[in-house]
């Protein structure tokens, strides 16, 4: 357990001090060739950090060597479960304090908290939250029957919704796992392409099934998915069923029409969970159709046992610079009055025009 001192003078100035246990290496704590105490001495400028030994002084304004401080507790809180800490995790847990420092009382919990939630481990690899908004929709999935994860790409939403619905599984919690996207080209142009009908909608749903060889042992996804245990399937397929003991998740559903998400919510049986993700900034219908996920909002707000989880490029998990694209669309939306709504007939989602057979799917994690 890291030990700490502090000692405070009548001037604003303050000096803490942190004792590492012996059983951790200092490598651990300041990274490799000192990586980890750069992140930490970029996001505190004004403090003087330094190490000697297995002791790690931070000399400097009062309130900022109290957040590092904290920072270097969470820090070992983590380590001593085994877990690394990383320079992403490092930042984050840096932007939780710094939140909950700010006053405004919506954040409770605390970085070690986030970082060693465990949801599913496979074949030495642990799948769990990385930022407290993850952690919270994480908690909203096993609290709520329908959860919808909303926010831009590479947040984690399907990923995180996919882990937990391997995870009821192993619990024996449902009995089968139902994945489904809608195939938003397939109206117009799935004929036109070679193959069965499987062939031609497998590259929608190739993401889903990438997203499960890093969940599951890969030899027994045949197995399951023969057996129906593991279901991934187009939306067109899930009109006139009763989902009763599953787990069901609807990707990408920012493409469904208002009448598509009243059909796919109306699935829901006895003992099932729901978790719908989408990207409203990401709609891809044709010109004039409403996209069911902007819509549903409107319609379940308040709603009993149903749950709207937002996601932000702060909550980005893929390289550092997506979430400054995000951003930079935004503020490249607002600036020129860019909806977010479906772009005009002949057009891509980010209004340009195109030719062929349209934008292909999305293979990232999402």
């Amino acid at each position: 357990m890291t030990q700490t001192t502090t000692n405070q003078a009548e001037s604003p100035q303050a000096t803490a001090r942190f004792t590492v246990p012996a059983k951790h290496p200092m490598v651990t704590v300041l990274g490799s060739g000192d990586s980890l105490l750069r992140v930490i001495e970029r996001a505190f400028p004004g403090a003087d950090i330094h190490v000697r030994g297995n002791e790690i002084s931070a000399t400097g304004e009062a309130g900022e060597v109290a957040l590092i401080q904290r920072l270097f507790d969470e820090m070992m809180l983590v380590l001593r479960t085994g877990q690394p800490m990383s320079e992403d995790a490092v930042e984050r847990s840096i932007a939780m304090l710094r939140e909950q420092e700010s006053g405004s009382g919506a954040v409770q919990e605390t970085p070690a908290e986030v970082l060693t939630q465990n949801i599913l481990s496979n074949r030495g690899r642990t799948i769990r939250p990385k930022t407290l908004n993850q952690k919270r929709y994480v908690d909203a999935i096993d609290k709520h029957t329908v959860v919808f994860g909303i926010g831009p790409a590479g947040t984690g939403k399907t990923y995180l919704a996919m882990a937990k619905a391997v995870q009821a599984l192993q619990a024996k919690q449902v009995n089968r796992i139902i994945l489904t996207r809608p195939a938003v080209e397939a109206g117009e142009r799935l004929g036109f392409l070679p193959g069965t009908l499987y062939e031609k909608i497998d590259p929608y749903l190739r993401p889903l099934y990438d997203a499960l060889h890093d969940m599951l042992d890969p030899d027994s996804i045949p197995r399951l998915m023969a057996a129906g245990t593991i279901e991934v399937a187009p939306l067109a397929y899930m009109r006139g069923r009763t989902l009763n003991d599953a787990f069901i998740i609807l990707d990408e559903a920012q493409n469904t029409s208002p009448e598509q998400m009243k059909m796919f919510l109306t699935r829901l049986g006895f003992d099932s969970k729901i978790v719908v993700t989408g990207d409203v900034t990401q709609i891809d219908l044709p010109g004039g159709t409403k996209s069911g996920l902007r819509q549903v909002r409107e319609i379940l707000q308040g709603v009993e046992d149903v749950h709207f989880s937002e996601l932000t490029s702060t909550d980005v998990v893929r390289h550092k610079l997506v979430g400054r694209i995000v951003d930079a669309y935004d503020r490249y939306d607002d600036s020129h009055g860019t909806s977010n709504g479906a772009a005009p007939a002949g057009s891509g989602s980010d209004g340009h025009k195109r030719t062929g057979s349209g934008a292909g799917p999305s293979n990232g994690k999402r």
